[in-house]
């Protein structure tokens, strides 16, 4: 049931036009991230996800993985679609050149993983994980940690995972027991279970690197007591190759609403005398380390509610089309297909306009976090890191819950149909929805963004943002209309709802923070949507651009209609929002327990 097909052209436009590749192509190390050669490399990331990756998805859905056991059976076929993926060199693409990584930009990345995850969400996320433990270990790991571990997970001969909570931890991590025992040679004996573990067992590599966090027995209480470590799933020898099987297992594997073919593994560590491992970087600094993959898979996982969305409005944009179903409500001598009935056409056009703003705000902040990590200008390099930051909540809070909703209306605009599961519709909304919760909750995320990245330094990386959303209004006031009169009032009541919003979280942090706590959520809505009126206005006005410059290509005019149905019919959400974040925390609060 392949139904994907790689939205190339919008994804090269959003690159050129919203996120500067070319300009990031200038950056040390990324000369060779020319817009000629990411065309090419976009062309094969489109023909393996449409054609290896797209045909398993629904398959490995039925079938899903298998424990048997303490071995995990991925369905058929990942196996060898993984094998290929490392042969081609996916798994490198973002890698340093130091273990065999190609180096390119995290621009670049992001357009080639939003690809992975619409075509098999299951399959992408075992790479997506390796990456994350590469990227912790590059900048923590010690130098016989990289040599022995980093050339093959670059290569895609070995896989990595994040081993974090248990199960009486849940999201406080704060709270887990898994031991770690000092040996007296360097290596450590760990003993603890861990919970809701992404790919940790399976036979697609011949080892698995895992990342767990455990404490030594002096650690102090709470978060300030966690280490990190290696473990690996067989040790490895003095030149390289394969040892004993470490005493690291899959007890168990979830059943779960969606990503079946993805296993979800209970890992045992010292069951049978201890898992060995050994300690990255400094003792009780493991959460510190822990946080450069949970950084990185927060991102990820906000292009997961993309990826979906994108492949829920492919698969309902193709139903609507084929299904003839009542005739029109203007009246018609027959019935016709449901793409023409008013209700369906805002349904998919609020799916389309929604995708394309997620995609416009996702691949900028990739594109900042390139100029953070790359850029000569000490400055510049703090005033990116600073949007990166600031962003990485609501790219990963308000992408996820969009996505759920994009899904939800592809399956009302199957109708019926959408609730029986041989059409497909279902698993994206089955899918999507644990992208709300994995790697930290919206309700965390929406924490994350009120309490530590709005209120720093009094607002000002947020303020710095709305002066830019300023300069895009004005700059759309200036158009002759073509709908460019629209776009400017509704972003500019946008800005000014969101502006009122940070006033008052800035205003109230200290001494009301509960008041402001119980509209983190609604801000987190709040800036996503301004955010994403933002983009597909700037959008809108590079597609202008190119008109007056003699383009005929179609392309470029839908793109300012999508920008106008983004800012009539969702942009008008910002000042309700602001509305609750402003005056209803105190209703919260007030509430009587036994309102529950």
């Amino acid at each position: 049931m392949n139904t994907y097909t790689a939205p190339l052209k919008d994804i090269r436009f959003v690159l050129n036009e919203l996120a500067d590749l070319r300009g990031i192509s200038t950056l040390p190390d990324c000369e060779e991230a020319t817009p000629e050669v990411v065309d090419a490399i976009l062309e094969e990331a489109a023909r393996f996800a449409g054609g290896v990756l797209a045909p398993l998805n629904h398959s490995g859905d039925v079938e899903g993985s298998r424990w048997q056991d303490k071995r995990v059976i991925p369905p058929a076929g990942f196996a060898a679609a993984y094998r290929e993926f490392a042969a081609n060199g996916w798994s490198a693409l973002p890698c340093k050149p130091d273990h065999g990584g190609q180096g390119l930009p995290r621009l670049v990345a992001a357009a080639v993983s939003e690809m992975w995850k619409s075509a098999n969400h299951a399959f992408s996320l075992c790479p997506m994980l390796t990456l994350g433990a590469i990227e912790a270990l590059e900048l923590c790991g010690t130098p016989a940690q990289k040599a022995t571990y980093l050339p093959k997970m670059v290569s895609g001969e070995w896989t990595g995972t994040m081993n974090l909570t248990e199960p009486q931890a849940g999201s406080d991590l704060a709270a887990i027991r898994t031991r770690a025992v000092p040996q007296g040679d360097g290596t450590y004996r760990l003993f603890g279970q861990k919970i809701f573990i992404t790919w940790g067992e399976h036979d697609m590599t011949d080892n698995i690197v895992h990342l767990v966090l455990a404490r030594t027995p002096d650690a102090p209480e709470g978060v300030k007591g966690i280490s990190l470590f290696v473990v690996p799933k067989y040790l490895v020898d003095a030149d390289g190759g394969l040892g004993a099987r470490n005493d690291v297992y899959c007890v168990s594997i979830e059943e779960k609403l969606g990503i079946h073919a993805s296993p979800t593994c209970v890992m045992a560590y010292g069951d049978n005398g201890g898992a060995v491992g050994t300690l990255v970087g400094q003792e009780n600094e493991g959460l510190k380390y822990m946080f450069i993959m949970m950084n990185a898979a927060r991102f990820a996982v906000g292009l997961e509610g993309l990826a979906n969305a994108e492949s829920a409005y492919q698969k309902a944009r193709a139903y609507a089309r084929e299904r003839v179903q009542s005739r029109a409500i203007e009246g018609s001598p027959a019935p016709v297909a449901i793409v023409h009935h008013p209700d369906v056409r805002r349904m998919l056009m609020t799916m389309k306009a929604q995708v394309e703003a997620m995609r416009a705000l996702a691949y900028p902040v990739a594109a900042a976090a390139d100029r953070a990590q790359r850029h000569p200008d000490p400055e510049e390099r703090r005033r990116q890191q600073a949007l990166v930051e600031l962003m990485t909540p609501v790219v990963k809070g308000w992408l996820t819950e969009t996505g759920i909703e994009v899904a939800s209306l592809g399956m009302q605009i199957h109708g019926g149909m959408g609730y029986i599961e041989e059409t497909g519709a279902a698993q994206y909304l089955r899918d999507a929805r644990i992208t709300t919760i994995y790697e930290g909750t919206t309700g965390i995320q929406a924490n994350d963004l009120i309490g530590r990245k709005i209120v720093r330094n009094g607002g000002a990386a947020v303020k710095a943002l709305m002066a830019e959303m300023q300069a895009t209004r004005i700059e759309a006031a200036r158009q002759q209309d073509n709908g460019f009169a629209t776009i400017a009032h509704q972003l500019g009541r946008g800005i000014a709802a969101l502006e009122q919003a940070v006033d008052y979280i800035v205003g109230n942090s200290t001494q009301d923070i509960r008041a402001v706590a119980a509209g983190a959520v609604p801000c987190l809505k709040l800036m996503g949507i301004v955010c994403g009126g933002w983009m597909l206005a700037r959008a809108a006005l590079a597609a202008q651009a190119r008109i007056d410059g003699g383009s005929s290509d179609a392309f470029h005019p839908a793109k300012i209609t999508t920008a106008r149905f983004f800012a009539e019919h969702l942009l008008p959400q910002a000042p309700a929002l602001a509305e609750t974040i402003v005056s209803g925390g105190a209703s919260v609060l007030a509430l009587p327990e036994e309102m529950f």
